[in-house]
């Protein structure tokens, strides 16, 4: 999965870009306690772990993720 590819996919779970550096692109989401936010590194393939790490920062499941993806 490339990183642009990811970010399409949190877009669906309520994140919005907030800025770019370099390859680098911020997302954030607002919840009721404040905010969540991740970087997502634009790489035409990311590693698993990478993408594991980036549901993990935004709270998003494996499952919830895969369940969403394969609608």
């Amino acid at each position: 999965m490339s990183g642009r590819e990811l970010i399409k996919w949190l877009e669906i779970f309520g994140f919005i870009k907030i800025r770019q550096k370099g390859s680098h692109i911020v997302l954030k989401k607002k919840i009721d306690g404040g905010e969540i936010g991740t970087t997502v590194p634009d790489h035409k393939e990311l590693a698993e772990g990478t993408v594991r790490g980036i549901l993990k920062q935004t709270q998003i499941s494996i499952d919830e993720f895969l369940e969403k993806y394969h609608q």
